[in-house]
């Protein structure tokens, strides 16, 4: 097995979910790709005393599903998954597509039933973390189908990867310690401040925080991580924001995509490409059209777009948001079977205020 494989395994189970004797583990692959990772790290948490399970989705699942499935076969719920996601105390998620456009080419209804289908588990899990009685971590195997999105070889890709999630340090543990420390800073800052004022080429957004908390991400929520984020109050987001790097959910793309918001709402959503999708996500129900994260990217190894929001959010000298379910934890209560993060590129004239504070310019923070 690839060493990088293994000491990934040994940073997921001890430092990002801290595993315990006698925890229960879900280990969810979401194809055979993943197998190398999960094998790992079944491995690593046996040591620990855990208790592991693996599930792999197989390949070509969501496509099959919508090309031969009633609507109520589409939306339905995994019952195996389900009752993991309510029992388990740790669940790390491994995404690892062979096919990352699956349902690009279907109808509206299809794309949001099958939305459905997995927003059951979204709510489940959110839930449990906000009320402490699940750890959770989303991580990424290296495949072709990513390298491909990337540009980039597969081998370049591979190296990108364990360079982002610090595997590359000899002790990757205090790299996330470091980071941590170092966002806290900003938190601290952050926190109390009734509002922000996002503006530069691509975006004027104003939002307020009242009573919201900004979070800590450092490879203990997803991995590889670098951000800081909180939950806009759900009706006084107003604006716009052009997103300038395409964003992909669920197997569909939009590229372009542009949001105007009035009180809370997306009034208006356009994109040069993706545009029928796009609007059929954000019709999955009444809270997809509201802003349930805002975000700023932190991780200055991430130093590309490759087009998997789990290492372009947090792209250093961008911020992201995601239209529907808030993170309870932060506060926020918008309800959503969808949650969708976009990206804006901040590093050319980008400003963000906090309470007319001017704290972050060009990608860099000032305080």
């Amino acid at each position: 097995m690839d060493s990088r494989v293994q000491k990934m395994a040994s940073v997921l189970v001890n430092y990002a979910t801290r595993i315990q004797h006698g925890e229960r583990v879900l280990f969810r692959g979401t194809s055979p790709l993943a197998q190398p990772l999960m094998q790992a790290l079944t491995a690593e948490a046996l040591k620990v005393g855990g208790i592991p399970f693996n599930y792999l989705h197989m390949s070509g699942e969501n496509r099959i599903v919508a090309a031969h499935g009633t609507p109520e076969q589409i939306a339905a719920v995994n019952p195996m998954l389900k009752l993991m996601y309510e029992t388990a105390d740790v669940i790390i998620r491994i995404e690892a597509a062979d096919d990352t456009a699956e349902l690009s080419d279907f109808p509206a209804e299809i794309v949001q039933a099958r939305m459905r289908a997995y927003g059951e588990l979204l709510d489940i899990q959110m839930e449990r973390e906000a009320s402490g009685a699940l750890r959770r971590c989303t991580t990424l195997f290296p495949t072709p189908a990513y390298a491909r999105d990337a540009n980039m070889t597969f081998e370049a890709y591979e190296a990108f990867v364990y360079r982002a999630c610090l595997l590359d340090q000899d002790d990757p543990i205090a790299g996330w310690l470091k980071l941590e420390a170092e966002q806290q800073r900003l938190i601290d800052f952050l926190s109390g401040k009734q509002r922000l004022h996002v503006k530069g080429e691509h975006i004027d957004l104003q939002m307020s925080l009242a009573g919201r908390r900004w979070m800590n991400a450092s490879g203990r929520i997803n991995f590889p991580d670098g951000e800081i984020f909180t939950a806009p109050v759900e009706d006084s987001v107003n604006g716009w924001v052009r997103f300038t790097y395409p964003a992909f959910y669920n197997g569909g793309v939009v590229r372009g995509a542009m949001l105007r918001f009035e009180d809370g709402v997306i009034v208006q959503a356009t994109a040069q490409e993706g545009e029928a999708f796009l609007n059929a996500v954000l019709d999955t129900d009444s809270g997809a059209r509201r802003l349930g994260e805002f975000a700023i990217g932190t991780n200055r190894g991430i130093d590309r777009f490759t087009g998997h929001i789990l290492f372009d959010e947090k792209i250093h000298g961008t911020v992201h948001m995601a239209v529907g379910r808030a993170y309870p934890q932060t506060g926020g209560v918008n309800q959503s079977r969808i949650h969708w993060d976009m990206i804006c590129d901040m590093r050319s004239g980008g400003q963000i205020f906090a309470d007319d504070v001017l704290f972050y310019q060009n990608g860099e923070f000032l305080i």
